[in-house]
């Protein structure tokens, strides 16, 4: 939750490359996808609330950004499409529309934009409506092929082009998506290879198919634990083709830690990162300490120290309401105890950033 959206040289956050590769009677064939934050300067900061607000900034230079972007996917993969996941409605209707409009500036030939609303179509179980996306890609799927190595190694056929795919966190619902377009062009290349016939699909060869599900499930959860510190959500569909009443308890589980994850441990992951990568450069001569001095409250911000006093007021505005029968100046202490406990959680809301696990050697530039 710490790194959302593009820095301003178009770099994104959770840029994932992901490549399936198959080998079969000496031959080698692969695909490549890729997913990565929407390409726009945007924050989303955590405040103890469930959903921290989208903050997107710096509108004029959005343009520039998702221009850089998509010029570097350009020179790497060639052609692009651009498969944007997000609802159109709430915060993440205010980024689909900026996005969608910094995309019609760049959009041609090479680069295409799809918008795929995909709570509103699949809902949380109907994932199998994925097939309304794919019959409106599968043109751009064909047409950019993927690698094909025969026998001697040289070179058959060559993927021309790669899907980017994005949602907010490029988590959940990009891997959802991901998975069904590596199974099409799996398939796509079995027949290719003469494996399969026109008509024969994955899902008809009980195995491979779970072994497929199985493979995606597994790379999905992986990147969703560097990522946000859980499996992936929705993963009992990549898993087993289906939602199931375990998965959806999963899923709330995994949601909670990453609640808990975001809001009080991913400020000192972050810091860990910075200093592995080199963006906080720690000097011999200085001890490591914050970029900046913090002052007053945010020096002693303290979640559980709020949420005990906050316990310790109603605990004792519990006892003085029921000794209130002998002795009515209780019922003002209760009050009194009460009240405190309001303000004190009242501030807390107002100023959750405050009270979260923030990065402390390194702020996110934009």
């Amino acid at each position: 939750m710490w790194r959302r959206g593009a820095d301003s040289d178009g770099y994104v956050a959770n840029f994932v490359e992901t490549e399936q590769i198959i080998q079969l009677n000496g031959h080698i064939a692969s695909f490549v996808q890729v997913r990565g934050s929407i390409p726009l300067l945007w924050d989303q900061i955590v405040d103890l609330t469930y959903k921290p607000k989208f903050e997107i900034i710096r509108h004029e230079e959005a343009p520039r950004v998702v221009d850089r972007h998509f010029l570097d996917l350009r020179k790497k993969y060639g052609n692009v499409l651009a498969v944007d996941l997000v609802n159109k409605h709430g915060g993440e209707g205010r980024l689909c529309e900026k996005f969608g409009d910094a995309m019609q500036h760049i959009a041609g030939d090479d680069v295409r934009y799809f918008h795929f609303d995909f709570h509103r179509i699949c809902g949380h179980v109907h994932f199998e409506r994925l097939s309304i996306l794919y019959d409106q890609i599968e043109d751009f799927l064909i047409k950019n092929r993927y690698l094909l190595l025969n026998e001697k190694g040289e070179k058959v056929e060559g993927q021309l082009g790669v899907m980017r795919t994005n949602c907010i966190d490029c988590l959940d619902r990009t891997n959802v998506t991901q998975s069904m377009i590596g199974r099409k062009m799996l398939e796509f290349q079995l027949r290719r290879l003469g494996v399969f016939d026109a008509e024969e699909t994955i899902s008809t060869h009980h195995n491979f198919d779970e072994s497929f599900k199985i493979l995606w499930a597994n790379h999905g959860d992986e990147v969703s634990i560097q990522y946000s510190g859980t499996s992936a959500l929705k993963g009992d569909f990549v898993r087993y083709g289906k939602r199931t009443v375990q998965g959806i308890l999963n899923d709330g589980y995994n949601a909670l830690m990453r609640y808990y994850l975001n809001n009080f441990r991913d400020g000192t992951k972050q810091d860990a990162m910075d200093l592995v990568q080199g963006h906080y450069i720690l000097s011999v001569s200085r001890s490591m300490t914050p970029t900046s001095q913090e002052r007053g409250i945010e020096a002693i911000a303290s979640f559980p120290l709020a949420l005990l006093l906050i316990l310790t007021g109603f605990f004792f505005a519990t006892m003085s309401l029921g000794r209130v029968r002998y002795d009515l100046w209780n019922l003002l202490f209760s009050i009194m105890w009460a009240s405190m406990s309001l303000a004190i959680a009242a501030f807390v809301r107002a100023n959750g950033r405050l009270f979260c696990n923030r990065p402390r050697l390194h702020q996110p530039r934009h």
